[in-house]
């Protein structure tokens, strides 16, 4: 009977070692709870994740996370709840009831004081014509040093049951070297929605806990089919009913 090879056994080591560490220090931010109620359109986070409360007076975990002023939490439809135009459409257990979005500006901007290395991902929405872009900055503010930047293609796909033109999210991510403590949301006001996102890993996780298997996948395909989707029909904008 034959031993595994060195390179086999070496590879599932390294693949171990990677899985305990993402388990380990990946944060990841729902929005769930910004809301004070559900459904109740949409509230500016403010210092929900920074040991204070939200517009509508929630609070939440304190992972010394604060946001610019624009950056609100969407409500999201279910099958039986219309109260926007974006829906997880069933793929995000738990996180399936707020998203990320901002009603004006041309960006909006989360800051990590204490920072986070290794990567950044999350979920995302947009199928119009418009796009965007996420920066990772090594300076809280987005300033300083540009450690990691994503160009958001147009997502493409839909969720027939939930009322929503902003459905399915494609999840993106990318890693890099140093420490950052920015993240700069980039694209047109009311037409892009994040969710689920994620610090110290290059795969995005829902609601908190460990990227499955299948998310590798689900990114590939998210990625190609970015390019596949540019087209020049226009959809309504995220807060549209």
């Amino acid at each position: 009977m034959s031993s595994p090879s060195v390179t086999a056994i070496g590879g599932a080591l390294a693949a171990l070692a990677m899985a305990s560490a993402a388990q380990a220090t990946t944060v990841s931010l729902n929005f769930e709870g910004v809301n004070a109620s559900y459904p109740s359109g949409f509230a500016y986070i403010q210092n929900f994740y920074n040991g204070g409360a939200s517009s509508d007076g929630t609070t939440g975990t304190n992972y010394g996370v604060s946001f610019s002023s624009n950056a609100q939490a969407i409500c999201l439809n279910s099958t039986s709840v219309v109260c926007s135009n974006t829906s997880r459409g069933g793929l995000a257990p738990g996180s399936d009831k707020g998203g990320l979005f901002f009603l004006s500006g041309s960006s909006t901007t989360m800051d990590y004081a204490a920072g986070f290395d290794t990567g950044f991902s999350f979920y995302y929405a947009e199928p119009n014509t418009h796009g965007g872009s996420v920066t990772v900055y090594d300076g809280v503010g987005g300033t300083g040093n540009v450690l990691a930047n994503i160009n958001l293609g147009l997502t493409s796909g839909s969720c027939p049951g939930y009322s929503a033109g902003y459905c399915p999210f494609t999840p993106i991510g990318v890693t890099f070297s140093g420490i950052a403590k920015s993240i700069v949301f980039g694209g047109v006001a009311n037409y892009v929605v994040f969710d689920d996102v994620t610090f110290g890993s290059g795969t995005p996780v829902i609601n908190g806990g460990v990227p499955e298997p299948a998310t590798w996948a689900m990114m590939l395909l998210g990625v190609a089919g970015i390019g596949a989707s540019l087209r020049g029909s226009r959809r309504r904008a995220v807060a549209a009913i």
